[in-house]
């Protein structure tokens, strides 16, 4: 049974995460997408370095655990937020949130196609449902005057390196502890996104508004920071089935906040882009014996 502290932490952890789509989106309205990546992301890796090691964890890698750090930096974090907020730059947040989370699908496709996994008639109704999905939002945006496909490209981009690099994760053989792992993960990201930002983009003039101030500090302090300290107390002792609810959750979110946050109202597409995405979700995610309690 999930406890009311981890009930009330899941859904902080849902609305956090959920929230940060239309964040973003309000902050590359005056910070090119590189610059705001490098900037939160640093921020955010010493956030939470601090804080880890105020809690007593080992912080520094070891030998071969520094080989970890590159081989799952690389898919996890560089690849995943580089490609995603590339993404948000050409879409609307709430559309960029459902693409992202297709990863879990991906996830499970790339098993069933190259590590020799069963394919089950779950994962064919999931793969159907995010064709769906995908099909959905690429004919609404060729058909408006200011369409994005590109940023659906860049969103399944992402979100494929995001499933590789959670299938590396399922197999490596991990020494360190996690949280050190995500932490030197994120400064590796970071330093290749300064690297990348500087050749790609202007110098920032850092004469932002109020408002954007505020957007840096919701992804430095809630995104990089409370988001990830919370999500590492639940990940160990929450039920899969919960966690998979909370994770059906955050493109939902992402969608009904922008329209507060950043005055994106959704097409029907989005609705029921996000409809299949979540019920790909819960096909792959969600243990069979929950869906036929359920059902």
């Amino acid at each position: 049974m999930i406890t009311r502290r981890q009930l009330w932490g899941l859904v902080a952890l849902t609305l956090m995460w959920g929230v940060n789509w239309p964040m973003m989106k309000l902050s590359l309205r005056e910070m090119t997408p590189l610059y705001f990546r490098a900037v939160t992301m640093t921020c955010g890796t010493l956030w939470l370095y601090l804080f880890f090691r105020w809690r007593g964890v080992r912080m520094l890698p070891q030998g071969a655990e520094w080989r970890s750090v590159v081989t799952l930096g690389l898919p996890n974090v560089l690849g995943w937020h580089t490609m995603a907020v590339l993404g948000v730059k050409e879409l609307a947040s709430g559309r960029a949130a459902i693409l992202g989370f297709t990863m879990p699908i991906w996830t499970v496709l790339i098993s069933v196609l190259f590590l020799g996994e069963r394919l089950t008639r779950r994962v064919a109704f999931a793969a159907v449902a995010v064709a769906i999905t995908v099909g959905l939002l690429i004919s609404h945006e060729l058909t408006t005057i200011s369409g994005r496909p590109i940023g659906i490209v860049w969103m399944e981009l992402a979100a494929l390196s995001w499933a590789i690099g959670t299938l590396m994760m399922r197999r490596a053989r991990l020494t360190l502890p996690i949280e050190a792992l995500t932490v030197w993960m994120m400064a590796l990201a970071s330093l290749c996104l300064w690297l990348i930002a500087a050749l790609a983009e202007p110098w920032p003039s850092w004469q932002f508004s109020a408002t954007m101030w505020a957007t840096l500090g919701y992804a430095v302090l809630i995104n990089y920071g409370f988001a990830q300290i919370i999500w590492f107390g639940l990940a160990r002792d929450l039920p899969p089935a919960t966690s998979a609810m909370s994770v059906m959750a955050v493109p939902l979110t992402g969608t009904l906040s922008a329209t507060v946050i950043t005055g994106e109202w959704p097409h029907w597409q989005d609705y029921v882009a996000v409809v299949f995405v979540m019920a790909a979700i819960a096909a792959v995610l969600l243990p069979p014996r929950y869906l036929r309690k359920t059902a």
